[in-house]
């Protein structure tokens, strides 16, 4: 990677933080970052991860393949906002004090940017080394006579038997364009009137994406295995030309009014009735991109624009393959030195020796004292799964209750709970059905469920539920006792191997009696707790957590110990921003340890100095939240489900709770100290929101945090 590579970033300056430097005014927006820009950033290191010639070769390209679904939700999520305030005149101005249209802009020139550096790496770097590595990605026209006459074959055996072409005429509208399907662009020789002849061909999203070479040399597109044998299809006029296509719509769709839902949203179960009705309407959701290949006649790509209602200044034209997140699909190569060496995630030393056959063996490790689990690192499945599971069939369980933000297809989780109802265990379960782009999975899980016997409510009015809790009531001796895990990430199997998140697993009476009110008046609508060791939002966190960083501003001018270590997927509230100027104008010592979109600008002369900003990347996806005040010395943890953003903080309900074991604080120490030495795969952000990637010097050794922590795993 070159040093221009790695201190990329958006095309911004540091004026603005020299103009907020000057005026030290908190009401101004010039003391803010870009949202959407800093989130693009977040992508843009990614992105460094494909570039980066030291990594295994293989894991540059699923990079790759990241870096095309990050570009792809962005579009979904933001870009589509942008585009509806555009056309809605809104004069809303962002954070940092754009107007819709100077965010879109800029946002449109970074990702024609990135794109282009996606293309260039792909096509100039990692297709020549793939094929050298016999695993090319080859061009349909680079093959052999032998290969291509291998997958013509296949083309007529299993592909040209599922296509359907749908031509575009006098009698034939143009047809729906699903969001992110990959369409086939088909010009066909002028009629007997001399009419432009155009066909649309949708490429099979049930068939393999890439196509294996007969010989096992590689693999070839299946659009280009279609494109190049459509003389089957059209045997008597031969296409003049074919040209791949891609649309992406917004996640939002704008349903046309139910009256059955919207004149009785207060009647029992309509939540339910109304995402499934969002569900249909994003299908059919506006159009936000429409993606062209290089080569493809202007002419063509305005009308098809036309056609679907498009802004010519939504068309992109790239230099590599559509959908790029389809590179994840390539299957992994048993070569070890082209990925990264294996992770079998360790068995936590306190749950090593557990009898398998004895459910209450895990309680009695809880009872002993909490347990505190770093994942990936430390297995979900002999730690979270089995809590779970083992309450489902230990006859001293009485209830369980959990909470359902995202899970796996074929979740073992959500097993474990049917049996638990089954066995006539009272289970309760929160299942949150506007979590985006898993609500009908959810709504599914949901009714399952409640098909075998357990409570279940599907989310809080006009709220989201992005809580992590898990609570097991047992009777022991006569008494009721509660169990309880408290995690930052999701009950899901799968991306609990790839996600760093943190969880404890608990029998404190003080934590779990909160848990379980929370449990009540996530399911019942009774108050939630008021006065607690917990956080909660939006009832009272913000609140909470504005208090903490004055209560660190006040042992700073007391000249007691003081300091704020915060890590988090994101920072946008602006609240909290101008709460940690505040403290460190007063020299608080403040670290962010920020993942993604991080809104304060660090280090700005008189606003900032005692701020600094960094994000780390890697093979795993940074996703806890962990909050440490140094209280004068008396310092005091928290950890939870919320992020530093308006919406966590406003618009959803989210548990933050101290962790108060002794043991577990060291080890929390023991994560922070490791984050802080990282000097390779952390990026430090600059006053002006420019990343620059930390580097060891000559004479050291590149200390990655998620490295140590792998490291670290294989020595317990």
């Amino acid at each position: 990677m070159t040093p221009e590579q790695a201190t990329a970033s958006p095309p911004t300056t540091d004026q603005a933080a020299e103009r907020v430097a000057e005026s030290m005014d908190l009401a101004s927006p010039e003391i803010f970052l870009n949202r959407e820009l800093s989130w693009l950033g977040f992508a843009r290191r990614v992105l460094a991860l494909v570039e980066a010639t030291d990594l295994p070769l293989v894991e540059r390209l699923k990079f790759a393949g990241i870096s095309g679904m990050l570009h792809d939700e962005f579009f979904m999520k933001r870009v589509s906002g942008l585009k509806r305030q555009i056309r809605r005149r809104s004069s809303k101005r962002s954070l940092d004090g754009r107007a819709p249209d100077e965010e879109f802009a800029a946002c449109r020139t970074e990702l024609v940017d990135q794109a282009l550096r996606i293309g260039t790496v792909l096509e100039r770097d990692l297709r020549p080394a793939l094929a050298a590595e016999g695993l090319g990605i080859h061009e349909y026209r680079s093959l052999s006579a032998e290969q291509q006459r291998g997958l013509r074959e296949y083309f007529a055996q299993s592909v040209l038997p599922i296509l359907t072409p749908l031509a575009v005429d006098p009698e034939h509208p143009f047809p729906f364009i699903s969001n992110l399907g990959l369409n086939l662009a088909v010009v066909l020789p002028d009629d007997e009137r001399g009419r432009h002849r155009f066909v649309r061909i949708k490429v099979p999203n049930n068939r393999p994406r890439w196509v294996p070479l007969p010989d096992g040399s590689g693999s070839t597109p299946l659009e280009q295995v279609i494109a190049e044998n459509l003389d089957l299809l059209y045997p008597d006029t031969p296409p003049q030309g074919t040209y791949p296509f891609r649309l992406t719509r917004g996640a939002e769709g704008d349903p046309e009014p139910d009256p059955e839902v919207d004149e009785a949203s207060d009647e029992p179960g309509s939540i339910v009735r109304m995402v499934s009705r969002e569900l249909k309407a994003r299908r059919f959701a506006g159009p936000v991109r429409l993606q062209v290949p290089v080569g493809i006649p202007e002419r063509l790509s305005a009308w098809m624009g036309r056609q679907l209602g498009i802004d010519p200044e939504d068309i992109y034209t790239t230099t590599t393959f559509l959908g790029l997140s389809d590179l994840l699909e390539l299957a992994g190569p048993e070569r070890p030195q082209l990925l990264y060496p294996d992770h079998v995630p360790v068995v936590h030393p306190r749950l090593r020796k557990l009898d398998p056959g004895n459910p209450d063996a895990l309680f009695r490790v809880i009872r002993s004292g909490d347990v505190l689990l770093h994942h990936p690192y430390d297995d979900f499945e002999s730690s979270v799964l089995r809590f779970i599971q083992d309450a489902a069939r230990d006859r001293t369980v009485l209830a369980i209750k959990l909470t359902i933000y995202r899970t796996s297809r074929d979740s073992p989780i959500v097993r474990a709970l049917a049996e638990a109802a089954r066995q006539g265990k009272q289970v309760a379960v929160l299942v949150e059905i506007t979590a985006r782009f898993d609500e009908a999975p959810n709504i599914q899980w949901g009714k399952l469920l409640e098909n075998e016997g357990a409570h279940v409510a599907y989310g809080v009015e006009r709220l989201k539920t992005h809580v992590k809790l898990a609570l097991v009531v047992r009777e022991e001796a006569g008494q009721i006792c509660h169990y309880a895990h408290i995690g930052t990430g999701n009950y899901h199997p799968g991306t609990a191997k790839v996600y760093e998140d943190l969880g404890i697993l608990t029998a404190n009476p003080d934590i779990c009696a909160e848990v379980a009110a929370m449990f009540n008046g996530l399911t019942g609508t009774t108050p939630y707790p008021e006065n607690t060791r917990m956080l909660i939002a939006p009832s009272s966190m913000l609140q909470r957590f504005l208090a903490l960083i004055r209560r660190e501003a006040e042992h700073a001018e007391a000249g007691r110990p003081c300091g704020i270590y915060a890590k988090m997927n994101q920072l946008q509230d602006p609240d909290v921003i101008r709460e940690l100027y505040r403290a460190s104008r007063v020299g608080v010592p403040i670290t962010l340890n920020v993942r993604g979109l991080c809104c304060l600008r660090p280090g700005v002369p008189g606003l900032s100095e005692s701020i600094r900003v960094y994000s780390v990347v890697g093979r795993f996806l940074e996703h806890s939240r962990l909050y440490r005040f140094t209280n004068g010395g008396d310092a005091e943890y928290y950890m939870g489900s919320a992020d530093w953003m308006h919406r966590n903080l406003a618009n959803r309900i989210e548990t933050v709770v101290p962790v108060l074991d002794p043991a577990l604080r060291h080890g929390l120490d023991a994560v922070i100290q490791v984050y802080e030495t990282d000097n390779c795969s952390a990026w430090d952000c600059g006053p002006d929101g420019t990343y620059l990637q930390r580097r060891p010097e000559t004479d050291q050794v590149c200390l990655a945090a998620q490295n140590v922590f792998l490291e670290r795993a294989r020595d317990k």
